[in-house]
């Protein structure tokens, strides 16, 4: 098979239940512009914002928060990989497991 050949089957192939790889690059271009747009946003207005992926392990989220932050500036968006969660967390109110991570004033 030729390689144009073989790039426009790629291309249809899905990515996901339902979601074709070409809808897929679409849609997480327009979610690189969004996020690229909140970047600029939090630098120009000094906000701080939050986003937790939480799924179970081996459902994809290293690979979704990747993708999503591989056009945004590392010295704006920090991701912190966090274990399964602990008995003790588990007996936590939700949020606790995740406020140590969150910046403190004057830290990004």
């Amino acid at each position: 098979m030729n390689q144009v050949a073989n790039r426009n089957r790629k291309s249809e192939e899905t990515n996901g239940p339902g979601l074709k790889r070409k809808e897929y690059e679409q849609k997480l271009r327009k979610l690189h512009v969004e996020l690229v747009k909140l970047q600029e946003w939090v630098k120009r207005e000094g906000k701080k914002v939050c986003v937790v992926f939480e799924r179970r392990d081996g459902a994809g989220k290293g690979g979704v928060i990747k993708a999503l932050t591989e056009r945004v500036s590392p010295r704006v968006f920090r991701v912190v990989a966090m274990a399964a969660p602990t008995e003790r967390e588990k007996s936590q109110m939700y949020v606790q497991r995740y406020l140590p991570h969150f910046p403190s004033g004057g830290r990004s």
